[in-house]
Formats: structure tokens, C-alpha cells, sequence
């Protein structure tokens, strides 16, 4: 793989764990909420200021921490400051972001906890911008135009906000998707013969997330057991997540031909493992 795109980037995870393990050499990473691109501007380019920053305000906060808080909250919604944002995560309930209907940050602090200790978050920031610093492309555009973008030796992983919590009152994304959008979006995606991962419907206990993606599209589906529900232990419960990987034809396609030339060649077997 060339080049990993996540047009939902989020917290960035799969380009940080493709870096880190050498499974791709450029990334992209694509999120509608400017904001966090913001952020990840500000790690990759700025590492030690946003850390000192970041400090600061962890130090600012012992007086009264909710109080302090909700006033970083307020000047955030309003300037959208990167180091804001940042200590807005380190201190929310689980990392469970919440959004207003008008697209204010409206989550509530965890009390219990200060937030990641500025040594820690500073590592933790060095870490990712050595990781991904050179050679990862940012942008706030639709997914449709990083997904168009896309070229035959790249993947493109998606993990676009869950049906159960997108377009409803429940407003945990920056921005909804529409399911029949999508749809429509990754018919066009197969016609060009994009490689792509979708993480998108799942269920928590018995409760289901949304449909299935509809068999038409073609794609390979498969369960992934994620573990514990943090959502669930917020509230009182103890249930699994079980959620939903779907593999475009084109992919599915790739890997294929490459456990293909993995039986029968061992030099190819070289080459991948080497690539």
C-alpha cells in the first residue's frame, strides 16, 4: 500500500498504527470538522509549542477544574483554538465528544480526573508527529472529494459517524451522514475501483446501530469484536461491541492477487514482506 486515507480521520488511529508498523509511506488524513484539523496541524507541525500550551492550561485548572473547564469550552466554541480542543479531549467523560445541533462542543467534563499529565501528552504528541510529520497531506473537504482523489495503489478507510448516532438528536459527530448519501457515494467509488475499508454499523449488546450496507454494493463483510462498550459502562451496563468491516470489491480483488503471488513466488514473498 502507497498511501492510506481516512476521510473520517477522527483521532487518526489506522494512519498511526499503519505508520508505526511500516504498512503504508504517505497518508492523508481528512476530517469535515475543521477544528480538529486544527489540532492535527498544530501536531504535526508545532508538536512542542501545542505540548507547552497544553501544559499551561492542565496547570491553570486545580483552582476549580469544572469551572475552568466550562470557561475553555466557551472561548473554544468561540475562537477554536488546537490547544483548546486538545484539553478539551484530555478531559471529557471517556473521550465521548458531544456536539450541539448548531455545532458547539457541549460535552461535559469528567470531574473525577485532571486530564493526561503534560509530560505524557507531550510524548504522546512527539510520538505521533515523528510518526506522520513529512509525509501526511490535511484537509477538511467532503469525503466524497478525498475519495475521488484516491488512486489504485492507495487504500481509503472510512469510519463515518454510526447510523444510531448520526442525523438524530443524539449529536455526537460534528456533522451527520445520511445513509443513502453514502450508499450512493460508495457505488460511485466501486465504479472507479477504489480499494476501501468501511467501518460503519455494529450493534452494543442487542442493541443494532443502523442497516447493513445493501448487498448490491458487493462488498465483504465481516464482524470485528471490539471489546467492551465504554458508552455502556457510562451507563451501568456491561456489554461488547461488535462491529461491522465491509471490504470493496477492489480490495478484495488486490488481496487476492497478493496471496496469490505469495503461494506461488518466493521472492515475491520477499518483496511484500520487505515493502
Amino acid at each position: 500500500m502507497t498511501r492510506l486515507l481516512e476521510p473520517f480521520c477522527g483521532s487518526g488511529a489506522v494512519s498511526i498504527a499503519a505508520a508505526a508498523t511500516g504498512q503504508a509511506q504517505r497518508f492523508w488524513l481528512n476530517d469535515v470538522n475543521r477544528p480538529l484539523m486544527d489540532l492535527w496541524a498544530e501536531i504535526l507541525e508545532r508538536p512542542l509549542q501545542l505540548a507547552e500550551r497544553y501544559g499551561q492550561l492542565w496547570s491553570q485548572q486545580h483552582a476549580d477544574r469544572k469551572a475552568f473547564f466550562f470557561d475553555i469550552r466557551g472561548e473554544f466554541n468561540t475562537s477554536h483554538q488546537p490547544h483548546h480542543l486538545l484539553y478539551l479531549l484530555a478531559r471529557i467523560v471517556k473521550g465521548s465528544v458531544r456536539y450541539s445541533a448548531a455545532g458547539k462542543f457541549n460535552q461535559s467534563p469528567d470531574n473525577r480526573r485532571f486530564g493526561m499529565r503534560p509530560r505524557a501528552m507531550q510524548r504522546q504528541i512527539l510520538t505521533v508527529s515523528s510518526l506522520l510529520a513529512g509525509r501526511t497531506m490535511l484537509s477538511a473537504l467532503d469525503f466524497r472529494t478525498v475519495a475521488s482523489q484516491s488512486e489504485t495503489t492507495d487504500l481509503v478507510y472510512m469510519d463515518p459517524p454510526y447510523q444510531g448516532t448520526s442525523c438524530t438528536r443524539d449529536h455526537r459527530y460534528y456533522d451527520g451522514l445520511a445513509y443513502d448519501e453514502f450508499v450512493d457515494a460508495l457505488e460511485t467509488m466501486n465504479k472507479r475501483g477504489t480499494s476501501y475499508i468501511v467501518s460503519y454499523d455494529g450493534r452494543t449488546g442487542a442493541k443494532e446501530h443502523g442497516d447493513p450496507l445493501p448487498r448490491r454494493l458487493g462488498l465483504k463483510h465481516r464482524h470485528v469484536h471490539a471489546g467492551r462498550s465504554s458508552q455502556s459502562t457510562l451507563l451501568g451496563s456491561s456489554h461488547e461491541t461488535v462491529e461491522s468491516l465491509y471490504l470493496s470489491p477492489a480490495l478484495v480483488e488486490r488481496l487476492k492477487a497478493d496471496e496469490h503471488c505469495l503461494r506461488e513466488s518466493p521472492s515475491r514473498q520477499r518483496e511484500l514482506i520487505s515493502a
